[in-house]
């Protein structure tokens, strides 16, 4: 669980922030602040719920979606399907912070992505994909797709 939360922190510390002014009782200081209406935090369903959690604990105010896609076992690709997604009205105009706990292949998140992309609108430029162990040939597939996508894990295997 703690090891969660440390991902979720670097997660949103990848998020834009604008400048603000905060008073405190020395005086006013600079400081930063996030728009936490403009942020989505968006599970891969179940295994990412537990990242989600960790998200929300830091953001209780944040934005959910729910995305299931389950690999077809039947066949020699094992490609993902898509069976389920919900997202928030006016999600096409919020920073997306994509929850899976494990980017193996790739398959997944490139099925969650396009989804996000081609059914809800929303520029992979705004998409942080959040997980804590990555597959050196999940990270390959997702930079010669999605170059643009940060992403923030604990773990390269």
């Amino acid at each position: 669980r703690r090891a969660m939360r440390l991902l979720a922190e670097d997660a949103i510390a990848e998020l834009p922030t604008k400048q603000t002014q905060i008073v405190t009782p020395c005086g006013p200081t600079a400081g930063t602040e996030l728009d936490v209406d403009k942020i989505c935090a968006i599970s891969i369903i179940r295994a990412g719920d537990s990242l989600l959690q960790a998200v929300l604990e830091c953001l209780p105010e944040a934005h959910v979606g729910k995305i299931l896609i389950q690999r077809n076992e039947e066949s020699k690709e094992k490609e993902p399907i898509l069976y389920y997604s919900k997202m928030p009205p006016g999600v096409e105009n919020m920073h997306i912070l994509l929850c899976d706990p494990m980017l193996a292949t790739g398959g997944s998140a490139l099925c969650a992505i396009e989804t996000l992309k081609e059914k809800y609108g929303i520029k992979t430029e705004k998409i942080i994909f959040a997980n804590m162990i990555c597959c050196p040939e999940g990270l390959k597939t997702m930079g010669a797709s999605y170059p643009e996508i940060k992403i923030v894990t604990a773990c390269i295997d």
